[in-house]
């Protein structure tokens, strides 16, 4: 399975996100159309910074408010899709990822929303084009993965597929076991966020506080295991909007991001014995043999206090360490040539109060 990012999960113009995504060993790109409006260039040179990057863009999203709109409607919307379509070819991207609607204005019913796919993937067909559907856990009338996998079954064509978001799935705690039922090669993407367990509005929660793998509370390599028993073998790719994400670094997001896949494949393995192709192992961890030195950052006269302290309690020597370097006030490292040649930890007291609770 491939890995891939959103770049809705990362802060910076859309050239340094796609550098930072190619930077952190992804292989894939999801694009946000936002990114794409604020891009200072052409489509084709956003395919050529792709594909100079060594990345392949797998969807191109989102496509709003599609299925079951009124007559009156139906045909704008389908006018609509045809300038994504323009727009993907010149980006080289052959997927459109299509939210289910929240519109007021549209109809609720599997078959008018089967009909409307079926249309949609006859004319992405022509194009060479293919249409992802994923299920909004807000969706109007649909809002559940297994009713959008019905859409795609009785859609009935092949470039049309079902998209798995993990945080969808979760927040309406859906039962997975129905994922047994799709074929694997009809789901066409499959897309991870974690999130902590929130009482919010939906919408609220998942646009603000979803977070990468393993740092939130969804039992994902449960869902891992869902998505392998199907026989997926397409892209694994993070959709993360979360505030303090898109305020960071975006090349140290990326790589945490890039880990957290790495890692959740690795449970997966643990789990079932299943492993993803081409994601890369994680190194086992380091372990700790001894402790090198311990470095304290403190002001005048918790340097004196502490320079009292430590040789009362049997620690090696002390001395202090550039004073001037430090607006804290003084440093003072403690070492022990007997572990100088191991792997060490670092210890730094920063405070008076953290002194205090260290003794």
């Amino acid at each position: 399975m491939r890995t891939s990012i959103a770049t809705v999960c990362l802060s910076g113009g859309l050239s340094e996100k796609l550098q930072a995504v190619a930077a952190a060993g992804f292989r894939g790109v999801e694009i946000f159309e936002n990114d794409l409006l604020s891009y200072d260039g052409t489509p084709p040179d956003v395919a050529k910074e792709i594909a100079d990057l060594g990345l392949t863009l797998i969807t191109f999203q989102p496509f709003r408010d599609f299925e079951g709109m009124p007559d009156a409607q139906r045909r704008r919307t389908f006018d609509r899709a045809e300038r994504k379509f323009d727009l993907m070819q010149e980006l080289g991207c052959a997927s459109l990822l299509v939210c289910s609607n929240v519109s007021p204005e549209s109809s609720g019913g599997i078959d008018r929303a089967a009909a409307d796919f079926r249309e949609l993937g006859e004319r992405a067909a022509k194009r060479g084009l293919k249409i992802g559907f994923e299920a909004l856990a807000w969706g109007r009338h649909i809002n559940d993965y297994r009713d959008a996998w019905e859409v795609v079954r009785r859609a009935d064509h092949p470039a049309v597929g079902l998209v798995l978001d993990s945080f969808h799935i979760y927040a309406r705690r859906t039962d997975l076991r129905q994922l047994n039922a799709i074929p694997g090669d009809r789901i066409f993407l499959v897309q991870l966020a974690d999130a902590p367990w929130l009482d919010m509005d939906v919408l609220t929660w998942s646009r603000h506080f979803r977070c990468f793998p393993a740092q939130g509370d969804l039992p994902l390599v449960d869902f891992m295991a869902a998505v392998a028993a199907t026989g997926y073998q397409g892209d694994l790719s993070l959709e993360i909007f979360n505030d303090q994400f898109r305020a960071g670094p975006p090349r140290a997001v990326a790589v945490d991001g890039q880990r957290s896949l790495i890692y959740l494949m690795d449970q997966l393995g643990e789990k079932t014995g299943l492993t993803g192709d081409n994601v890369a192992k994680l190194p086992p961890r380091s372990q700790c043999r001894g402790v090198e030195f311990i470095e304290f950052a403190v002001d005048d006269h918790a340097a004196a206090e502490l320079g009292r302290f430590l040789p009362a309690s049997g620690s090696a020597p002390l001395r202090a360490i550039n004073p001037k370097l430090s607006r804290a006030g003084p440093r003072v490292r403690s070492t022990s040539s007997s572990t100088r040649k191991r792997k060490a930890s670092r210890i730094r007291i920063t405070s008076p109060m953290d002194l205090q609770s260290a003794r």
